[in-house]
């Protein structure tokens, strides 16, 4: 297996390449695997994702880890874990999400803006920005070459303010921030304008952007990092309500000539075995 310093090393190197990477989002190890097997250069966790398989509607940051933990062992390339709040409020008790997601086998991890609260779902500026000051001293203290992202949420809670989002952003990258995420930036012009106005990695997430979009496209944009949250989970339990509203609309079976094949599955679960 890839030591945890060596995945470290490989994901900074990712950032610091021309173009843009694709990082998609897994939710459990067999799905981890068959992206490895594809290959695909690095993973990233997502919260909806692990709700989804639970059955749940959110879930904790024991859970969150858990799961990071499993798919981190699943295969050797590098995992980011979406740490969502990180559990906590206060600056220093949500930094130490990172201390975990490093002890759980990742060499990334993200902290946001979002509190969680539906009245005031973003923390005040200088809140936000002591939470990002908090995460990069825990981050920089870790053995590894720790890739620290840093979130802004506004787009996704009903503040589509352009110019709070990059103010915010740009603090976050004063603050220390390796990677910078707006998730819910829709079209090419904005996502643009965000990226130009920062100097670090600019993450992307395609599942609430304009679905047209392309690698080449975002890439020009300036954006260096390419995820989906919990689009592909979203997708595959859109095919497997298809298949059920199938057999009891219809009593027909015709999404069976769709499978995957055992084969391809098989072959992904066997290229590695976790310690």
């Amino acid at each position: 297996m890839t030591s945890q310093v060596d995945k470290a090393t490989a994901f900074r190197a990712l950032h610091e390449r021309p173009g843009a990477f694709i990082i998609p989002n897994p939710w459990d190890a067999g799905t981890a695997k068959l992206l490895a097997a594809m290959g695909f250069e690095a993973l990233a966790t997502t919260s909806l994702g692990v709700a989804n398989m639970l059955g749940s509607s959110g879930v904790s940051l024991d859970v969150i880890l858990a799961n990071a933990r499993a798919i981190a062992e699943a295969t050797d390339l590098p995992v980011s874990v979406d740490l969502e709040n990180c559990g906590a409020d206060e600056p220093k008790r949500a930094a130490e999400a990172m201390q975990r997601a490093a002890e759980a086998g990742a060499v990334g991890g993200s902290i946001e803006d979002f509190s969680g609260d539906r009245d005031r779902p973003i923390y005040d500026f200088s809140h936000a920005v002591e939470r990002v000051q908090a995460a990069v001293e825990v981050a920089r203290a870790l053995p590894i070459p720790f890739t620290l992202t840093a979130r802004a949420e506004n787009f996704l809670h009903g503040r589509k303010d352009v110019d709070d989002t990059i103010r915010r952003l740009q603090a976050f990258e004063a603050a220390g921030a390796d990677v910078l995420y707006a998730p819910g930036l829709y079209d090419l012009a904005t996502i643009r304008t965000v990226v130009s106005s920062l100097g670090k990695p600019f993450n992307h997430v395609m599942g609430f952007a304009d679905p047209t979009l392309t690698v080449a496209q975002l890439s020009a944009a300036g954006v260096k990092r390419i995820s989906v949250g919990g689009a592909m989970s979203r997708y595959a339990l859109a095919a497997f309500l298809n298949s059920a509203r199938e057999m009891k609309d219809k009593g027909s079976f015709t999404y069976v000539r769709e499978m995957a094949a055992v084969g391809e599955l098989r072959a992904a679960f066997a290229a590695v075995t976790p310690p």
